[in-house]
């Protein structure tokens, strides 16, 4: 399970879930930015990263469909795509579609070596997709219905392949009840290869030991934390060992799930979430 080869006629498909409410506002632990921000910086770079990964020379090769679907609105929908540009109103788009539409270039200033041993500054553009928003609630289980209607039909056209991978990012309580029953509506959606896998990633404004890739609730006392762990999916074998090259030590029954994770940790887990399955790319 979970080994499905992905290749253009076969595509996976990778949704971010993200909390866009009012407490994402706050500054994300260990960093002098805001948790809406980070969220959106890490996302867009790994966006960045598949068009990479599905890259051949000038072609980019339509192994994955994307999603970028936001929670918290105040104006309606509260729930819905967040792509901007040419994607607006978009909710899976094929990864051409990602590297030849980013709504804008930020020019960022990165280090580079200079020949001599020595490292200069180098501007250079990066694309993005959506902007970083907070406002509004955190309406956690209709984000989750919301995402069954565009998981369910993808699965019925392409019902021989790797199966979904959901990344959720929140940092509070659902505002309209307990979602595990939505989510795990969504987990019970299966290819050939497997369930939809949904890994939750609780960020934080405070400081603290954080928890990554945990097989208990030991050392989790927040209950809503451990309603995400109770819904996040166990690591299928190829994340685990992408995890354990990462210098997680991964316990068997490990779920894709993290605990006030700081910005370092949300791109890791991020990129282990979808390491996986960028490595099946033929």
């Amino acid at each position: 399970m979970y080994t499905a080869e992905i290749s253009r006629n076969n595509p996976a498909s990778a949704i971010f879930l993200l909390d866009r409410s009012g407490s994402m506002d706050e500054l994300i632990a260990g960093g002098q930015i805001t948790k809406a921000q980070a969220v959106a910086d890490a996302v867009n770079k790994l966006l960045q990263n598949l068009v990479i990964k599905c890259s051949k020379g000038d072609d980019v090769r339509n192994y994955f469909d994307v999603g970028v679907i936001g929670y918290g609105m105040q104006t309606a929908p509260a729930v819905g795509p967040i792509f901007t540009g040419a994607l607006a109103g978009k909710t899976l788009v094929t990864i051409s579609d990602i590297a030849t539409n980013p709504a804008r270039l930020v020019e960022r200033t990165k280090k580079v070596s200079d020949g001599d041993g020595g490292l200069v500054d180098s501007i250079v553009k990066s694309p993005i997709w959506f902007e970083p928003a907070s406002e509004g609630g955190t309406p956690m289980t209709e984000a989750f219905g919301f995402l069954k209607t565009i998981i369910e039909p993808w699965i019925q056209q392409h019902q021989q392949a790797f199966p979904p991978i959901v990344i959720h990012v929140s940092d509070g309580n659902s505002t309209d009840g307990d979602p595990s029953q939505a989510a795990k509506n969504v987990q019970s959606l299966t290819t050939t290869d497997g369930g939809v896998l949904i890994f939750n990633c609780n960020i934080s404004s405070l400081g603290g030991n954080s928890v990554l890739f945990p097989s208990s609730t030991a050392g989790i006392s927040d209950p809503f934390a451990e309603m995400l762990f109770n819904i996040s999916s166990v690591l299928p074998e190829p994340m685990a060992k992408a995890a354990n090259t990462e210098g997680f030590k991964i316990e068997p029954g490990a779920r894709g799930f993290a605990y006030q994770a700081d910005l370092v940790e949300l791109i890791q887990f991020i990129d282990i979430g979808t390491k996986p399955a960028q490595t099946n790319l033929r």
